[in-house]
């Protein structure tokens, strides 16, 4: 039996705790390591622990859910568990993978997590380095991407959208399993949302790169190790 995957609950309600806690113990692939009461918790404990699903509510006191994906860098895959539906849109900007509102029934978390698990089976095999060429799945079928093409990968959701200099294709990964993929020296993350070629950058500005004329934003927590960067492949 393969491991089981590790996940979180975050969320201010004990009531939701009790029943999230005894749905995951009915799911032997599902292991249960932490649960927090307040996004300060989450962020702490995820700075130092790797976490494969995160159960998330919205709105909780000081930092509300939807604050807390916008917070961390690179979240884990997040089912949102929360009363409140108008918030559904816009969480999946973040890669939220699932949204339950509560109350919470039984046959509606399965499903969630057979999505989570139907995600984890697609994206376990992709980005793996063949020669110069990266494996990923388009239009459901898996093509070798010639890196030196690759001009810059963007986030979209539980997809990807990869800009080369042919064409664009959406890719059946998120950004963080593409990286893994990628070669650490010629490829950097620059922004939760966009990872970059970085031979490709034609210009940068205070908060930009430029690439084939299209302005990146840099993230604040990656600008000063991309500055390092740049200035030693003397790009700068």
């Amino acid at each position: 039996m393969k491991e089981p995957k590790k996940c979180i609950i975050v969320d201010d309600e004990p009531a939701a705790h009790y029943v999230l806690v005894n749905y995951i113990k009915q799911n032997p692939q599902l292991d249960l390591v932490f649960q927090c009461y307040n996004g300060i918790e989450a962020m702490n404990y995820l700075r130092e622990n790797k976490v494969d699903l995160m159960f998330l509510d919205i709105n909780m006191p000081e930092i509300t859910g939807i604050e807390l994906l916008k917070i961390i860098p690179s979240p884990p895959k997040t089912i949102l568990t929360t009363a409140y539906s108008e918030f559904a849109l816009e969480s999946y900007d973040y890669g939220v993978i699932d949204y339950l509102l509560k109350p919470i029934y039984f046959p509606r978390f399965l499903k969630a997590i057979d999505r989570f698990f139907s995600i984890e089976n697609v994206q376990n095999k992709p980005a793996e380095i063949i020669a110069n060429t990266v494996s990923v799945k388009v239009d459901g079928h898996f093509i070798e991407l010639e890196l030196e093409n690759l001009l810059f990968a963007q986030s979209f959701g539980n997809y990807v959208k990869l800009h080369t200099t042919k064409r664009t294709y959406l890719a059946s990964i998120t950004t963080s399993e593409f990286e893994k993929g990628l070669p650490e020296l010629g490829f950097m993350r620059i922004h939760k949302s966009y990872i970059v070629a970085l031979d490709k950058i034609e210009a940068t500005d205070k908060d930009f790169v430029v690439i084939k004329k299209e302005r990146l934003p840099i993230g604040i927590t990656y600008k000063r190790e991309l500055l390092d960067r740049l200035k030693n492949k003397n790009i700068l």
